[in-house]
């Protein structure tokens, strides 16, 4: 087991959604927003397992703890794939990218079957 040498934040992501929902524009800008959530937390998870601190993944990076706080904000900076290539070996991770193909968009007025309304 890992002897964790800081104490994590807690966060409630749920009870954050919940409240942030409410307000005007919130639902479209975080779903803009999807990957880059998945990102940030996938990392965030990884650094957690691994008991790291910023500090030590910065320095195993070769960088500083401010970068690390930047590539791990969703949204507020787009890494390379060389940036999460070296963060993930930091972390013990090998990094895995995957592209998956999008479920078609359905037009509207179209059926679930594929069939427009008038066809029916």
């Amino acid at each position: 087991m890992v002897d964790l040498k800081f104490q994590p934040v807690h966060h409630d992501h749920k009870a954050f959604l919940e409240k942030a929902s409410k307000r005007g524009g919130f639902t479209e800008a975080y779903d803009a927003l999807e990957v880059e959530y998945a990102l940030a937390h996938e990392m965030l998870a990884a650094r957690s397992r691994a008991g790291l601190t910023q500090e030590t993944v910065a320095a195993r990076m070769g960088t500083t703890k401010s970068a690390i706080s930047r590539l791990e904000a969703a949204g507020k900076h787009a890494p390379s794939v060389a940036s999460l290539k070296r963060y993930a070996a930091a972390v013990g991770c090998t990094l895995k990218i995957e592209l998956v193909p999008a479920a078609p968009k359905r037009r509207r007025g179209a059926q679930p079957n594929g069939q427009p309304d008038a066809a029916r």
